[in-house]
């Protein structure tokens, strides 16, 4: 038996390639069925084609060029249920004991026996804080939903990269008075081509305001504060949306006895061909081999790690 810890599509992939080897898995995941995608905003369309976000083989037929969370949250449950994978949601992974070939994982609800474990988790769960007054006020979130909820609402948005484009342009369109906050000079050039040119001329027309090489530095009920490059700025405010990014759980990590690099990546320590970690028996697999350095990879080019970790296993049984 194998436990992978995690339904996201790594997860997913790594379960599936072991039952084509005839290696039994079951799946720990704390949330829902590939979480991360799940709280994704409603209307998010991914950056790639449907083609490269595919796992066992199994082809994404999206409607158009670019799949939609919708479409990406049925293919993911529909490959799940055509492997017949054994999933366990709602349970969080407490502690793992034992040793490579005789693991013991806990979670909040029951114990395993296992061989191997796999930590497939990612990031998208554990927000980078901004560690303001004020932060951890109801009308404060680092989660995008849907616009609607914004609706002539006085909104400052944190971040300069997709997910604050994105939310700044929906809720502009559902008619919030939108403001951003960006740390740099200018917003990051990795947002999505097709979007970039749409939020640069709203800033530029004054539909949406923006301050640049500024922080938000106080939440207050019905206001913000602002540092800019031209002193403190008080701003009427009901709600606030950071878009700050998020990290891997290094938590969980920890518990697991994973070593981390002592650099700002701080990343797992494992073997780049079988993704077997310092602990033996235990892999990692995903977004989460990044560490900090989460604008690495992505679903597209991790899905590999689902044929490196069975075809290890699969040795190391023989």
């Amino acid at each position: 038996m194998v436990i992978i810890i995690g339904a996201g599509p790594i997860g997913l992939a790594v379960a599936i390639e072991l039952k084509k080897k005839g290696i039994e898995s079951r799946i720990i995941e704390r949330g829902t069925l590939v979480n991360s995608i799940f709280h994704y905003p409603v209307n998010m369309t991914f950056f790639s084609t449907s083609d490269k976000l595919e796992i066992g083989e199994i082809p994404f037929i999206s409607h158009g060029s670019k799949p939609t969370r919708h479409e990406a949250l049925e293919y993911y449950r529909r490959a799940a249920e055509h492997y017949q994978l054994k999933i366990h949601l709602y349970e969080d992974v407490i502690k793992v004991d034992g040793d490579d070939g005789d693991f013991e994982v806990h979670t909040d609800k029951n114990s395993y026996t296992a061989k191997k474990v796999i930590l497939a988790t990612g990031f998208y769960g554990q927000e980078n804080r901004m560690n303001i007054p004020g932060e951890e006020l109801s009308k404060v979130t680092h989660y995008y939903d849907d616009p609607h909820r914004y609706t002539w609402q006085n909104i400052v948005i944190v971040g300069g990269g997709n997910s604050a484009a994105d939310a700044a342009l929906e809720t502009w369109r559902c008619q919030a008075n939108v403001t951003l906050v960006i740390r740099y000079p200018s917003l990051k050039p990795s947002i999505k081509y097709w979007v970039k040119p749409d939020i640069d001329n709203r800033i530029k027309e004054g539909s949406i305001n923006a301050y640049f090489e500024s922080e938000l530095t106080e939440i207050r009920k019905s206001e913000v504060d602002i540092q800019t490059p031209d002193g403190l700025v008080t701003i009427p405010n009901d709600f606030v949306l950071a878009m700050t990014g998020y990290h891997p759980h290094f938590g969980l990590m920890q518990k697991l006895g994973i070593q981390l690099t002592e650099d700002e990546k701080k990343m797992p320590v494992f073997d780049p061909e079988s993704l077997e970690t310092n602990r033996r028996g235990l892999y990692v697999a995903g977004v989460v081999c990044g560490g900090m350095d989460t604008s690495s990879l992505f679903i597209e080019n991790t899905r590999v790690h689902a044929n490196q970790i069975a075809e290890h296993i699969e040795k190391s049984n023989s």
